[in-house]
């Protein structure tokens, strides 16, 4: 991975960001197209949310769910190192609704974390190849 492009559907997502951030640090060349890299790290989904886990008796939501999933390969010229791959990571957190800002803010700091692991397991993937 010399010399690599990412291709993806969303270049602001905080996935693309963090991948692009640990990539640069770890010394890779990053090109701005497709004909200057050695490899092509292709991102195909990039999606995150968050879901209701439990409620209250009032039906009120107590617990969330925050996720985050990709799907992505790595090719090189006609070469496929890493097949299609599809990798969800998940954190839950309570909610109190008398607490909104905290939680909002907590909320973030798990997704920001999520996308931390999510980053460092490909890596781990593709530093194994």
């Amino acid at each position: 991975m010399e010399r690599t492009y990412i291709d993806t559907v969303d270049r602001n997502s905080e996935f693309h960001r963090e991948f692009r951030r640990q990539l640069l640090a770890a010394g890779v060349d990053l090109v701005d197209t497709p004909e200057q890299a050695t490899a092509i790290f292709l991102i195909t989904a990039d999606n995150s949310g968050q879901r209701v886990l439990s409620v209250s008796a009032r039906n009120v939501p107590t617990e969330y769910e925050v996720f985050y999933t990709v799907e992505y390969s790595l090719v090189s010229g006609e070469q496929t190192l890493l097949e299609l791959q599809d990798l969800t990571f998940t954190q839950d957190y309570t909610w109190d609704e008398t607490l909104v800002l905290g939680k909002v803010r907590e909320e973030d700091l798990l997704r920001e974390a999520v996308v931390g692991d999510l980053v460092r397991t490909i890596l781990k993937q593709i530093s194994s190849l």
